[in-house]
């Protein structure tokens, strides 16, 4: 129905295009009214130029039929169109290569028109909307698949039902024959000949409806073992690529990456995947029971036993693969510190398990006892630790259909690590959160032991050691692998990938679209690959670690300096990032080259090689010696006493932030209002802090002397000679 509310809104040529598609061969009304039956039907798997497909056409139209004349009952005014679809009843293949050709005619047109207004971006829309049809139209023949076998399940039902019947006949008839010696010889000659011949005719029958029966049993065998076929392919298809994207897109959004979206549309695939499966484990299970009833001669037995052994196996990959994790518990777990988590069961609403509530355990599991598990090595769940509040029972809940359990106190106790070895740091241990529950289905019919493993998350014991845990989980959640094995990730990636990294936690950080820009980029590679090297360019094949090795003479990993920004923009200087004021990513020759062609007055705001989450402020002077001054660099203490945009206001010698705009212009919305004269009621009056560079003080044009008392900031930074000698100011 999606394709007719887009065809529907087509325009101008485009539209009468569409309109000129219809007319008395197929009329436009049918269309709208079986707009979402037609679009669900498989026309596509009908091969026109194949007479032996006149049959499954002949089914197409006889179901088109069927729905005109529900709607006629419904809403009356239909039956006309019903003689216009009656005059394909000799040619069924007719219709359904018109119908092929309005649903590629219409699809075509609503293609051209969203490329025409949306351009690139329509593109991916259209291809998650052919996936979705593609997987709509799966179902709908897998509806088809199970219909047919339920309907032959009742013929042969009622085939062996008569069979037994005339069974029974048979040895009534026999019982007569045997009776006879009582009677008179020539009465019992008489009746003798009269009871064999009817016995041999019934046992004639019989012996024909067994071998017919035993064929329709074979058959009905053969079908359902093409449906598991269909449902083991849709089930790939929904489990191994649309759950696993969902998962990876949960781990990127770990790093700042869009939302994973909703599980809404995912639940109701798998829910019918478990209507589907149940079904035709149901019918299964009634061919055994009729086998058993009947026994004849052949394979039967075996044949149900692995059909049986097959549905029980497909239902088990369901409902073990729909249990997962939809909110994650932190990646970077502190210890003593409350956090929450959230499973759900996507089908435990249509298997009914909500009917007994099951109750869900988490317990922290190390990485060597990830593996075990993933590889059955281990039966029992061995802890690394120990979760406070670590029971939750799952909820049901009606109205979204949904069944869950909300961890909302938990809290990790201890922990216990591993032997490490050689350099490895506890901030690069990773563990996980295992989730396990068990339940049965089907009054105890099939019992279940579910498990799931989080995301890895690093367990650290103090703040200071949140910057490098925090380098572990966005290089895990970059750079994992659906599938792997827990959790191994490549040692080294191609720098343009660690790019999209950086650029995707940065923009996140930022709650910003202004992301890094290809300079910004050259920046970091410079930085980044001026190892020992003592380069300052670099190969975007070249392949790097940002969270091991430490910069040229520092004391601190890239990362480290690259979080030491984030954590500083983030707190106190994102709106004069998303304002553009910040060039940020330039090195002090970078800045003196821009400064030096501009007038006296002129600054820039780039962040600190030196120093991590620093920010200076750079301009150029009329001192040929030393032609650029930088402000010893602001962390986040300083902005915690006096923000970026009055340290600014407070030096006048600033007055255009590069390459031309006049600060008032680009800050004055972020300056704190003066402080107006008033005693309080003790007959104190408030000081103010401001800052003071002596040297480029100059008396201050703002409110007259005595409108406001100021008091000079002790602290205040100091200049920068460019040969890294640090000049202090006389105060």
């Amino acid at each position: 129905m999606a394709m007719w509310i887009q065809a529907q809104q087509l325009q101008g040529d485009a539209l009468h295009q569409m309109q000129a598609l219809y007319g008395q061969h197929f009329p436009i009304e049918v269309r709208h009214y079986l707009a979402q039956w037609i679009e669900s039907q498989l026309w596509d798997s009908v091969e026109l130029d194949n007479p032996a497909e006149e049959t499954k056409a002949k089914r197409l139209l006889d179901n088109l039929v069927a729905e005109l004349q529900k709607k006629a009952q419904v809403q009356g005014g239909e039956d006309g169109f019903l003689l216009k679809i009656n005059t394909y009843d000799r040619c069924p293949l007719e219709l359904v290569r018109c119908i092929k050709h309005i649903l590629q005619s219409e699809q075509r047109l609503v293609q051209e028109a969203t490329n025409a207004s949306s351009g690139s971006g329509s593109q991916a829309m259209d291809t998650l909307s052919q996936r979705h049809q593609q997987i709509n139209q799966a179902f709908e023949e897998l509806r088809l698949a199970t219909q047919e076998t339920e309907n032959e399940l009742r013929k042969l039902q009622q085939s062996q039902e008569y069979f037994i019947i005339q069974y029974q006949e048979n040895m009534r008839i026999q019982a007569q024959l045997s009776s006879l010696s009582s009677l008179p010889p020539t009465e019992r000659t008489q009746r003798e000949t009269t009871l064999q011949s009817k016995r041999a005719t019934v046992e004639a029958w019989l012996a024909r409806e067994a071998s017919t029966l035993q064929k329709y049993r074979l058959d009905l065998a053969e079908q359902h073992q093409k449906t598991l076929g269909l449902l083991r392919k849709q089930q790939t298809v929904i489990l191994d690529e649309e759950l696993i994207q969902w998962k990876r897109r949960q781990q990127l959004a770990g790093n700042g990456g869009p939302n994973e979206g909703g599980l809404d549309v995912l639940q109701s695939w798998c829910e019918k995947l478990a209507d589907l499966i149940w079904q035709n484990r149901q019918q299964i299970r009634r061919c055994e029971h009729l086998t058993q009833q009947l026994p004849l001669p052949g394979p039967m037995v075996e044949l149900l036993s692995k059909l049986n052994a097959d549905i029980t196996d497909i239902i088990s990959a369901l409902v073990t693969s729909t249990f997962i994790i939809e909110k994650q518990p932190p990646q970077v777990l502190k210890t003593q510190t409350k956090f929450a988590a959230t499973v759900r069961l996507l089908v435990g609403g249509k298997l009914n398990v909500h009917m007994n509530p099951p109750q869900v355990k988490a317990v922290i599991v190390s990485e060597q006892q990830a593996k075990a598990l993933l590889k059955n090595e281990s039966t029992h769940s061995e802890s690394s630790g120990e979760i406070l509040n670590n029971n939750c029972v799952m909820e049901y809940h009606q109205a979204t259909g949904t069944l869950s359990a909300h961890f909302r106190n938990m809290s990790l106790k201890r922990i216990k690590r591993s032997d490490r070895r050689g350099a490895e740091s506890v901030t690069e241990e990773k563990f996980t959160v295992l989730f396990e529950s068990q339940f049965s289905i089907g009054g105890n019919e099939l019992v279940f032991h579910v498990k799931t493993l989080s995301l890895p998350v690093v367990v650290i014991v103090h703040g200071s050691q949140d910057n490098n845990a925090t380098a572990t989980v966005l290089w895990d959640n970059a750079f994992a692998e659906p599938g792997r094995v827990p959790f191994i990730v490549p040692e080294k990636v191609l720098w343009p990938q660690l790019c999209e990294a950086l650029d995707m936690k940065y923009k996140a950080e930022m709650h910003s679209g202004r992301g890094l820009s290809d300079d910004n980029l050259v920046f970091l590679a410079q930085k980044a690959f001026s190892s020992s090297h003592k380069r300052c360019a670099y190969e975007p094949t070249e392949e790097m670690c940002f969270a091991q090795e430490s910069l040229p003479g520092r004391n601190f990993t890239f990362w480290q300096w690259f979080d030491g920004v984030v954590e500083l923009m983030k707190k106190h200087l994102k709106p004069h990032w998303n304002d553009g004021a910040i060039l940020g990513f330039v090195n002090k020759q970078q800045a003196q080259d821009m400064l030096m062609s501009k007038p006296n007055g002129t600054f820039l705001l780039r962040f600190s090689d030196s120093e991590i989450g620093g920010i200076t402020i750079a301009w150029p002077t009329d001192d040929y010696e030393t032609l650029v001054w930088n402000l010893l660099p602001y962390t986040t203490k300083d902005f915690s006493i006096r923000s970026l945009a009055d340290r600014i206001s407070d030096l006048n010698h600033l007055l255009y932030l590069y390459p031309d705009r006049p600060k008032d212009e680009v800050f004055a919305k972020y300056y704190t209002p003066p402080l107006c004269m008033s005693k309080a009621v003790d007959g104190y009056v408030k000081p103010q802090i401001k800052q003071v560079v002596p040297e480029f003080t100059t008396p201050n044009p703002e409110p007259s002397a005595g409108a406001t008392a100021f008091m000079d900031q002790t602290a205040s930074p100091s200049v920068t000679h460019p040969n890294n000698f640090n000049v202090y100011p006389p105060m």
